[in-house]
């Protein structure tokens, strides 16, 4: 039987910066999006971009949507923490969606390809990077066709880069298979919780030090807010 953990202890965010990546069609928006209703504390990057919005997409929610002239001139100004051009449109992330995000206790999830994954991880050492896999090259193709959004050159050219992608994800903390939605959420969430944990931790040992040398005398903590040893 499912456990649910106690939001209680983990409602907010510790201003960590997750990398998702996946090759087009390998269910990562599905997969935040769900993630995203279960967990408080996490919010989504909203990217910018020079394509045309699809038919299902808003403004502001899904992309900031902006001419080249525009973007070119935000990169130029170095407002972009990555930027990248696929398929001859220009995606970039706003730096400022990554500023104070420790003061407002929320964690910022990111959707970039490798490419800007590379960026991000340059300029921000502490950020987590995700690789989100399809189950198979075949179901992938299939994911492509299903969603009716490209034409089939198209999509060769996706999963001929969803190829080249595949072997950066050696560089990524985690990696998720997207074969049943329900686990990959399960697990996606696992993987935010474990490392708000982990940034916690100095947090908590001070807190526990003081109290047991409240009651007990300065030298009876043990050394708990101490920081040497390695972690494991």
């Amino acid at each position: 039987m499912r456990v649910e953990p106690n939001l209680d202890a983990i409602k907010g965010g510790e201003g960590i910066v997750f990398v998702i990546s996946s090759p087009s069609g390998g269910g990562k928006t599905t997969l935040v999006r769900k993630v995203m209703e279960q967990l408080p504390g996490v919010r989504f990057s909203v990217s910018t971009t020079t394509r045309s919005p699809r038919s299902n997409e808003r403004e502001g929610v899904d992309y900031h949507f902006v001419d080249r002239g525009v973007f070119q001139d935000m990169a130029r100004r170095g407002e972009f923490l990555e930027w990248a051009e696929v398929l001859g449109n220009f995606y970039g992330t706003a730096l400022k969606n990554v500023e104070l995000l420790e003061e407002e206790k929320i964690d910022l999830i990111l959707d970039v390809d490798t490419q800007g994954a590379r960026q991000v991880s340059a300029q921000l050492n502490h950020a987590v990077l995700i690789f989100i896999l399809p189950p198979s090259p075949s179901v992938l193709k299939q994911r492509l066709m299903q969603r009716g959004l490209d034409s089939p050159g198209t999509i060769q050219f996706r999963l001929a880069n969803a190829s080249k992608e595949i072997q950066e994800a050696q560089k990524y903390h985690y990696v998720i298979i997207n074969d049943r939605m329900e686990e990959a959420v399960d697990q996606l969430r696992a993987i935010i919780l474990a490392e708000r944990c982990r940034k916690r931790k100095k947090t908590i040992l001070n807190k526990k030090a003081e109290q047991w040398e409240e009651h007990h005398g300065k030298n009876y903590s043990g050394g708990l807010s101490e920081t040497g040893g390695k972690p494991v």
